[in-house]
């Protein structure tokens, strides 16, 4: 069997940006709250990922609006409320979440999350 070289080694392209948005520190994170508590405001994020800063935490929020990943629906009645949920792409992460979860629960071991 022909051993291939690391620099003739690619990765798909689609499989390269799917990490370069679900490996960035917080997003899945983000994503897992909004699976499994649906719509958040901004506050109620914050609240819930109490280790992120506010500011990077617009960062990520705008970053997974861009991707279409998550959307900011801004209220009629109060212009100042608005919520953030997962879009129909975001929304099918589920699955793959679950799947993350499961593995994490197998392999990871508390001592390596301190």
């Amino acid at each position: 069997m022909e051993q291939v070289k690391f620099d003739e080694f690619t990765l798909c392209p689609k499989f390269e940006k799917t990490f370069s948005i679900l490996g960035k520190k917080w997003n899945g994170l983000i994503i897992d709250v909004l699976l499994e508590n649906g719509p958040q405001r901004f506050v109620d994020l914050a609240n819930k990922i109490p280790m992120v800063s506010d500011r990077v935490l617009v960062e990520r929020l705008k970053e997974l609006e861009k991707e279409n990943i998550v959307t900011r629906n801004i209220s009629c009645q109060e212009s100042s409320r608005s919520e953030y949920m997962l879009t129909e792409k975001g929304a099918d992460l589920k699955e793959a979440m679950g799947q993350l979860q499961n593995w994490s629960d197998r392999w990871v071991t508390k001592e390596e999350c301190s």
